[in-house]
């Protein structure tokens, strides 16, 4: 069983992929998406969004990265994704799944659902492009309006010689409404040569071995429920290799998030660390009362350092 976390815009960058994967249980991470027009980008612009480059594309404790791309013009996502392999990716994804209307209208994510024909020469010219050694993978939904054209989706991915597809049980149109459509899944990877990771709607360990259930797939892929209940993957393999694992508590919670060195980033201005926190809190709040009442003691602070003094007094080392 492989867990993946997955790719989130503006929430999982490589400060919450630290600390995630310092909680454990995850064997691989994807990046926020990386546009790319009609051209190869400069190195720094993948650097920026994968730190992890400069550690052999691994996070500091030692999970692999693998960036995704974001794109409609074929040649140019191709240039980018061998230029990301020279640079330590484990492998390149491909993104199809993204909801963002900004993104849809420039014909990138979940809008290319519509062209599957598209779609396949995208993965085509990428996958001839990478290294047969390397893995290229997709994300993908159900479809954009509907799930009328899920199976030309699938087939496309499949025979564009794709290594893996990531399926968020859901079509563009459902946005992240619940329910997610696990059961949507096998009739679409049915007798296809292809490894399948299901997404959506996993937010405890009972919905992940449903998931697994209902989709036929063994590698899940964790989002939201991963920033909600931070060490959920932990808990998903300790169930699956029956092992004994005593979960985190909010104490916990709190030292991983002030060890994790996201109030510490040069790059970012005075206020990042405190947006963050109050951010995260709105996603822990779901598996945590506490996060509403802590949330409530720093709402109008705004330095890290007054935020992280906070933090402190309630966090305990686990």
């Amino acid at each position: 069983m492989k867990l993946v976390l997955a790719p989130m815009e503006g929430v999982v960058d490589f400060k919450m992929r630290q600390l995630l994967t310092e909680i454990g249980g995850f064997d691989l991470c994807v990046t926020e998406f990386v546009r790319v027009i009609d051209a190869c980008l400069p190195d720094k612009v993948f650097h920026r969004y994968c730190p992890e480059l400069n550690n052999n594309g691994l996070t500091r404790s030692g999970t692999p990265v693998r960036i995704q791309l974001l794109g409609q013009v074929a040649h140019a996502l191709a240039e980018n994704a061998v230029r990301v392999i020279e640079l330590g990716s484990h492998g390149v994804d491909l993104n199809f799944g993204c909801p963002a209307k900004t993104v849809n209208r420039s014909k990138g994510g979940a809008v290319l659902l519509k062209d599957p024909e598209h779609m396949y020469e995208i993965i085509k010219a990428v996958r001839d492009a990478v290294p047969s050694e390397h893995q290229v993978s997709a994300k993908i939904r159900l479809g954009f309006d509907d799930d009328s054209n899920s199976q030309e989706i699938v087939d496309a991915v499949v025979s564009a010689g794709a290594n893996s597809i990531a399926i968020h049980a859901r079509t563009k149109r459902d946005g992240y409404n619940p329910p997610a459509y696990w059961e949507k899944i096998p009739p679409l990877i049915k007798d296809k040569n292809i490894a399948v990771v299901a997404n959506g709607e996993i937010w405890q360990v009972e919905d992940a071995l449903l998931c697994q259930q209902r989709s036929s797939c063994k590698d899940l892929m964790l989002g939201r429920g991963a920033l909600s209940h931070p060490d959920l993957a932990r808990k998903i393999k300790a169930h699956f290799n029956d092992e004994h694992y005593v979960g985190l508590k909010w104490e916990h919670i709190l030292y991983h998030l002030i060890h994790s060195a996201i109030h510490h980033d040069p790059a970012k201005d005075e206020k990042y660390f405190a947006s963050r926190t109050k951010q995260w809190l709105g996603y822990l709040k779901r598996q945590y009362s506490q996060a509403d009442i802590l949330f409530d003691e720093i709402r109008r602070l705004k330095t890290k350092e007054d935020v992280a003094d906070v933090l402190k007094k309630y966090a305990i080392a686990p």
